[in-house]
């Protein structure tokens, strides 16, 4: 019997971390359809299906909903199952599993789809806690074209990848556009600079533009694509989760001011170190090149390509022996009803 899937983005980032869902659902002959939040980025293509009203998504039916946001309308059809936009690294610095916004459970989702022992542990044990969802490790779902076999762009030069958090008092956006614009004038570097959709300063994101029209050996992407790290020899960043990513790739990072540094990175605490760290990264050195290994294998534990696969198997799991069987979910009723309210949406359903 052919089923039915949701995928619902409220970010641009949501794109690259449910299409590789999408293909397998596909290859399975399945259906698949998307719903876009008010305000997200319409990047479907001319053969993605959008569904446009909540009407349309309740006659769709899906058997589960897709979402790596945090929250999901909970009219939607089928099982809520989240996806995550990142993974643990705790780039607050919080002290704490319970502090980390990655493990906030707010009372939305039947499934967690969990990438590896740094998030499955815990989550295992907020699941026995609350008793209203479940836990699958399954791997990332965005991660399993990193393992594909590529080829880098001809005449290819040592290329930096900068990508940064928006989270203020962490990002490096601001205190960097100066030494990024000097090191392209005086190394032979090719430069890929993204920032994270939340980035919502304009004027600062204009100077990195300019820095893309003024220089051919820079370019600015709105949404980071695979080839993109693919094509990256080095990452620069902060403390923003895509440095693990990144990491999938073994490939070494220098960073500004982590808030968690260890031997997995190298980290420095003034842009006027970012040269030579980029020129030391650039040599992957045996001992960082390990510790990269050992830290992305906590996070992400599947390598195999297969997460997707794995994703919908769970689901089809939960379906047969957990549907209907958990403690009912918690009201949220002024969640809810704000949710509502923003949406201008009372149907009952």
């Amino acid at each position: 019997m052919t089923k039915n899937y949701l995928l619902f983005a409220s970010l641009s980032y949501g794109y690259s971390i449910m299409r590789p869902l999408q293909e397998e659902i596909r290859r399975r002959g399945d259906n698949v359809a998307w719903y876009l939040e008010p305000g997200c980025p319409d990047l479907l293509t001319e053969d993605e299906l959008r569904l446009t009203t909540f009407e349309q998504v309740a006659e769709f039916d899906a058997c589960a909903t897709f979402t790596p946001g945090n929250v999901i309308y909970p009219w939607f059809p089928g099982i809520h199952v989240q996806l995550f936009h990142g993974y643990p690294i705790s780039k607050r610095g919080e002290k704490s599993r319970s502090t980390d916004d990655h493990f906030a459970v707010r009372g939305w989702f039947d499934m967690y789809c969990t990438q590896g022992s740094s998030s499955t542990e815990y989550f295992e044990e907020l699941s026995k806690k609350h008793g209203f969802f479940k836990v699958y490790e399954t791997g990332w779902s965005k991660v399993d074209p990193y393992f594909e076999h590529y080829e880098l762009e001809k005449n290819h030069k040592p290329t930096v990848l900068y990508g940064t958090t928006f989270t203020k008092g962490i990002s490096s956006a601001p205190v960097l556009v100066d030494t990024i614009g000097a090191l392209v004038e005086e190394k032979d570097w090719n430069w890929i600079l993204t920032f994270h959709p939340k980035i919502k300063d304009q004027s600062l994101l204009n100077k990195y533009r300019a820095l893309a029209q003024e220089h051919e050996n820079v370019k600015y992407v709105d949404n980071v694509r695979l080839k993109d790290f693919q094509n990256a020899d080095v990452m620069l960043s902060d403390s923003s989760s895509i440095i693990l990513e990144f990491m999938l790739m073994d490939k070494p990072v220098v960073t500004l001011r982590n808030t968690t540094p260890g031997s997995h990175l190298i980290n420095v605490d003034s842009p006027d170190e970012i040269r030579s760290a980029l020129e030391t990264a650039m040599t992957r050195p045996d001992a960082l090149m390990n510790k990269v290994r050992d830290f992305a294998e906590k996070h992400e534990a599947h390598r195999d390509g297969n997460n997707c696969e794995r994703i919908l198997e769970a689901v089809d799991d939960f379906i047969i022996n957990y549907k209907g069987r958990l403690k009912a979910k918690p009201m949220n009723l002024l969640r809810k009803f704000k949710l509502r309210k923003r949406l201008g949406y009372w149907k009952l359903s």
